[in-house]
C-alpha cells in the first residue's frame, strides 16, 4: 500500500454515527491520526491549524454542505493540494459531475466497508 498510515486523516459529517464508523474503518486500515468536524466550517478552521494527509467528507450537512466545504479547501492556496474523499448516500450523477468539477479526488457511495474506503484512498495516492 502506497500510503502513508502516519498522516493526519479530516472525517467531516454532521452525524456522530457516521464519523465513529469512518473512523473504526479508518484504524482498520491502519490510519492512527485522525480528527473529526462536525460541519465544513469547523472543517475549515482545523485545516487551516493543522495540515491533513487526506480529508473525507459527507455530502449532505448543514450550514455548509460537503461541495461546498470541497469549493472553499480547492480556493484556497494553502489548501487546495489536500486530497479530497467525498462520501454520499446517493449516486446521482449530477453530483459525481459536480464534485469532480470542484476538483474532488475520489467519491464513495454509502454503504461501504474498510475494503473499498482502502481501494479508495489507495486510487487517490496512486497505489
Amino acid at each position: 500500500m502506497s500510503v502513508d498510515l502516519s498522516m493526519p486523516v479530516l472525517v467531516v459529517d454532521d452525524y456522530n454515527t457516521m464519523i465513529r464508523i469512518l473512523r473504526n474503518l479508518l484504524k482498520q486500515i491502519g490510519f492512527q491520526d485522525i480528527d473529526d468536524a462536525e460541519d465544513g466550517s469547523a472543517a475549515l478552521a482545523r485545516m487551516r491549524d493543522k495540515r491533513y494527509g487526506l480529508v473525507i467528507s459527507d455530502w449532505n450537512m448543514e450550514p455548509m454542505t460537503g461541495y461546498e466545504l470541497l469549493k472553499e479547501v480547492r480556493a484556497d492556496p494553502g489548501l487546495s493540494k489536500t486530497p479530497f474523499i467525498m462520501v454520499t448516500a446517493e449516486s446521482k450523477t449530477e453530483n459525481v459531475i459536480a464534485a469532480k468539477k470542484a476538483g474532488v479526488n475520489n467519491y464513495i457511495v454509502k454503504p461501504f466497508n474498510a475494503q473499498t474506503l482502502q481501494n479508495k484512498i489507495q486510487a487517490v495516492f496512486g497505489g
